[in-house]
């Protein structure tokens, strides 16, 4: 896991932090509720080819893309990796690992030079407990997103599907 190399995010440039504005599960976030999510967060550069995290590997994180490009690679059925999605900025992979204690469904790793934020699982559990309307507001956010991921991939799912007679 590259997270062991991160660093606090409070302590980056303006620059990181605006980028987290663009990432919709912040979208319901105003200035002063981001600056106290912030300091629950960390930061860690990853280089083309490194690995973020594996398919199958234990999840306790999310991260979100402040620049650079990702790619997110699934296993078929041959054992054969095959790329599923790039994220460049404003992205953010690993959502259901901050909710759930399922393995990683994907490998995560890097296409191009990216910086990484990232919110651990106990990190996000304490602002729900300390900052309630915070995390309402962040869990609404992922709400949305994993509804959205849903909605696109059951329409492509049909296109797949035989069918049923």
């Amino acid at each position: 896991m590259v997270e062991t190399k991160a660093t606090p995010v409070e302590k980056h440039s303006a620059a990181i932090i605006d980028s987290l504005t663009n990432i919709p599960i912040f979208d319901r976030l105003n200035a002063t509720e981001l600056s106290v999510v912030i300091k629950h967060m960390n930061l860690f550069d990853v280089d083309p080819g490194e690995y973020v995290f594996k398919e199958g590997d234990e999840g306790d994180y999310v991260c979100f893309v402040a620049n650079g490009s990702l790619e997110v690679l699934k296993r078929s059925e041959k054992g054969d990796a095959v790329v599923i999605a790039t994220l460049n900025s404003g992205r953010s992979i690993g959502e259901m690992s901050v909710v759930d204690h399922f393995p990683r469904s994907a490998t995560v790793r890097a296409r191009k030079k990216a910086t990484l934020v990232t919110l651990k699982r106990r990190e996000f559990d304490s602002l729900l407990e300390k900052h309630p309307t915070i995390g309402i507001k962040i869990l609404k956010g992922i709400s949305l997103l994993l509804s959205q991921n849903l909605r696109k991939t059951s329409s492509r799912l049909v296109d797949y599907m035989l069918p049923i007679t």
